[in-house]
């Protein structure tokens, strides 16, 4: 089990005064200690308030580089990028100089894009200083969805990242191609923070605690991961 690290938060506005401190405190202890700084970061409503408080902070942002949990195989200029989501709420401001990372390249697929985009990711600061994770109502975590095609692989290999072709669901929508890091990537940082909200999701993750299949609840593995310092932060 991963050391997990619960704070079960009152609001949004309260996860995401907390999460904001983090991040900085985290940042500027990686910068401080290293002079470098690696931050791997996910789209969705719940970190978006963080990011732009982020984003005003007097860091050296020319020493951290930031990169994508995840990613849609679609254009940055798509309306579901993640990466479009990233420029226009943390990458402002003073964060503007922040080194990025991305993860869609100009193959046509994915699973054709995917040795690529591990080159990139090799290359940046190792373990990563902090990951932000969130997670579905269908128990997926970055890109591993439940019983995608490529989740086993994703799973089982040591390879920073995947190419993952999800099942369409109401909560993939129409475009199930992804890239994501694998399990190996997740487990490669130093501090892996988790989003929750809502009581639907509350009880999704307590399920994912218990012992069970990782293929149908993906947030399993990454609780299984046992050097895995993971805080867990929820709000109604």
């Amino acid at each position: 089990m991963a050391l997990l690290n619960e704070k079960f938060f009152d609001s949004k506005d309260e996860m995401t005064e907390h999460l904001a401190s983090l991040l900085e405190d985290t940042l500027n202890a990686a910068l401080n200690k290293d002079g470098q700084a690696s931050m791997l970061v996910s789209g969705g409503s719940s970190p978006a308030p963080a990011y732009k408080r982020l984003s005003n902070l007097n860091l050296d942002w020319n020493k951290v580089t930031v990169a994508m949990v995840d990613e849609r195989w679609v254009e940055p200029t798509h309306e579901k990028s993640n990466e479009a989501f990233i420029n226009s709420t943390l990458l402002q401001n003073n964060a503007l100089n922040a080194n990025f990372v991305t993860m869609k390249n100009i193959a046509e697929s994915a699973m054709q894009g995917q040795d690529a985009v591990e080159s990139k990711y090799q290359s940046l600061k190792q373990p990563f200083d902090v990951t932000i994770l969130g997670m579905g109502p269908d128990g997926h975590t970055a890109s591993l969805f439940p019983n995608a095609d490529g989740l086993e692989s994703a799973l089982e290999t040591e390879q920073l990242v995947c190419a993952i072709n999800a099942i369409q669901s109401e909560v993939t929508g129409s475009i199930t191609e992804r890239m994501s890091l694998s399990l190996a990537g997740i487990a490669n940082t130093q501090h892996a923070i988790l989003l929750i909200s809502g009581d639907a999701k509350r009880k999704i993750y307590e399920e994912a605690k218990k012992p069970g299949s990782e293929l149908d609840i993906p947030l399993r593995a990454v609780l299984g991961l046992s050097d895995l310092n993971l805080s867990v932060f929820w709000c109604p």
